[in-house]
């Protein structure tokens, strides 16, 4: 059975808890395809910038938030690859799995099934 997720937060802990199945629906769907649709060469430049951004956030939880400055000179690199709402989704994302390698292991997983509302991805 498919763990269903619809936000930043259920997508990493279901890729920190490596589930299976995962199923994708809503808005996130359409994001996490831009995600792995990505060129090579393109999501090692913003896998960079979202890993910079990633952290500045983690760090910022127990700083009371002086840390986040650093994600506004990180973060433009990736915005310019993958958009805005598909950058914020992949700092999110990164953020609630505890660390950037989660966008690796997402882009790892093969897509299975594909609706107009979901996205169906299986652990290889």
């Amino acid at each position: 059975m498919a763990k269903k997720v619809s936000t930043e937060e259920e997508l990493g802990e279901a890729l920190k808890n490596k589930e299976d199945t995962i199923e994708i629906t809503g808005d996130l769907a359409k994001k996490t395809i831009k995600l792995r649709a990505t060129g090579k060469v393109a999501w090692a430049i913003a896998f960079a910038a979202i890993g910079i951004a990633a952290y500045a956030a983690i760090v910022a939880i127990p700083t009371g938030g002086t840390s986040a400055a650093i994600s506004a000179f990180a973060a433009p690199a990736a915005v310019g690859i993958l958009g805005g709402a598909a950058t914020y989704t992949a700092i999110a994302i990164a953020v609630a799995a505890g660390g950037v390698s989660a966008l690796t292991t997402l882009r790892s997983y093969k897509e299975v099934a594909r609706t107009s509302n979901s996205v169906t991805l299986k652990r290889n």
